[in-house]
């Protein structure tokens, strides 16, 4: 080593003050040794950083010295992270920080644009008041069907999207409760099926008693609230006998 880059490496005291004018409350810990930047007249100096928020991390004090100078210089003190440090999670955009089931009652979630899930629905016009009122009501019924009076409706990506998620759920058919259910929804007297297309797969739960009740689940899916579960054996309830032979009737006595 030549005598520039020794004169460099023995400013350890010189990096500590500098470390340690930067580091304030953080303290600085036991000297780690130097890099030296061969060809340059360069090393850098780590010292620990002994502060409890940041396990593993260390300073950094990078000394120079120029052509024929005697003394070393600082150039920079950074404070560097080490394998096994305890550092940030890696920041991830808002468009990608939302998952499902993070929307709150007051959170308002705004349509992304381009959603693939929706398309243009269709306006419409307003229904002259003189047609025929059971002409104007299938009307009504197809235009709903079709979307009308919503500038966005459900896709066809975004139909099969749900219907994959809803099938990998808990009410879909591989679910612990599916398979050891006696009967499937679609035989179910409480099932509601839905309307449209997805009504070919899946519709609601309308047993109170069920942990399904209000919920999607596929046809099918099913569980021990089948309608069709019945007690093997039901209590009879018996009339009140014509003569009580069990009492006493205390009026003969009077």
């Amino acid at each position: 080593m030549n005598a520039i880059d020794q004169i460099i490496v023995d400013s350890v005291e010189l990096a500590r003050e500098a470390a340690q004018e930067t580091a304030g409350d953080f303290g600085v810990g036991a000297y780690l040794g130097a890099r030296v930047e061969q060809g340059s007249r360069q090393a850098t100096h780590f010292f620990e950083c002994p502060h409890t928020g940041y396990h593993g991390w260390h300073w950094a004090v990078t000394m120079t010295r120029a052509a024929r100078a005697r003394y070393a210089t600082v150039n920079e003190v950074v404070l560097l992270p080490s394998e096994g440090s305890l550092l940030a999670p890696a920041w991830v955009p808002w468009v990608d920080r939302l998952e499902a089931g993070d929307v709150a009652p007051g959170t308002l979630l705004p349509t992304p644009d381009n959603d693939p899930r929706l398309e243009p629905g269709y306006t419409g016009g307003e229904l002259a008041p003189d047609e025929d009122p059971a002409e104007w009501a299938q009307t009504r019924a197809v235009a709903t069907e079709l979307g009308l009076g919503r500038e966005r409706v459900l896709s066809r990506v975004g139909r099969d999207l749900a219907a994959q998620r809803w099938l990998a759920s808990d009410s879909g058919p591989n679910s612990p409760a599916a398979k050891q259910a006696p009967g499937n929804c679609l035989t179910c007297g409480y099932f509601v099926r839905l309307s449209g297309s997805l009504g070919r797969l899946f519709g609601a739960c309308a047993n109170e008693y069920s942990p399904y009740d209000g919920l999607v689940t596929s046809i099918d899916h099913g569980c021990g609230g089948h309608s069709d579960v019945v007690a093997d054996e039901r209590g009879i309830r018996l009339p009140d006998p014509v003569f009580d032979t069990v009492h006493l009737d205390h009026s003969l006595f009077d």
